[in-house]
């Protein structure tokens, strides 16, 4: 039986960039967490960057196999939208890689750490954007602009399950859809 290097290599970094954060990993500590040496690292991998995007691919690909189930569901538009939401927050705050990256932002401010903060982001705005887009097609959603509408509602509903908490109650997931369907569906003005 063989062994599959490249995909040793991959699990060792995942488990360092987890450990010590993008900044603290070095391929030192991958090839000895792999138990291979440094220059089998580099048949697979040129830099440190470049195994590093292949770790958030990975785990964008695991987002988006989240959120397409959950789409796939016999839901409305909201009912999914909601579930959406919920399960990108569930993979914000419990998937290990992107719990240390969040971290390192906040303590150190490390750019590879941010730039892979705002790739999850990304991968989870443009999914939102595409049913949304798709939403309008089965008119369940006003003509509008997608992109905006997905930036608008994720943020709302990251502001009201994390930011709110810092200096009021927290809200509970029923008082949180509740406020969005207000802005969402009816707004706020008579």
């Amino acid at each position: 039986m063989s062994i599959d290097r490249k995909a040793l290599i991959l699990q060792a970094a995942t488990k360092s960039f987890v450990q010590f954060g993008y900044k603290a990993t070095t391929m030192d500590q991958v090839s000895k967490i792999a138990n291979v040496g440094k220059g089998t690292i580099y048949t697979f991998f040129k830099t440190k960057e470049e195994l590093f995007e292949e770790i958030l691919d990975k785990a964008s690909q695991e987002l988006t196999s989240v959120m397409s189930r959950l789409a796939s569901e016999d839901h409305t538009f909201i009912q999914k939208l909601f579930n959406l939401l919920d399960s990108i927050l569930e993979f914000r705050s419990d998937h290990e890689l992107f719990v240390k990256l969040a971290q390192e932002v906040r303590d150190i401010g490390t750019v590879q750490a941010l730039e892979g903060v705002k790739r999850m982001e990304e991968y989870a705005l443009d999914f939102l954007r595409r049913q949304i887009e798709q939403a309008m097609e089965r008119g369940e959603v006003k003509p509008c602009d997608a992109s905006v509408a997905a930036f608008m509602i994720f943020r709302l509903y990251l502001a009201l399950t994390t930011e709110w908490n810092k200096g009021h109650e927290p809200l509970d997931k029923n008082r949180i859809k509740e406020h969005m369907i207000l802005f969402i569906s009816n707004g706020i003005l008579v």
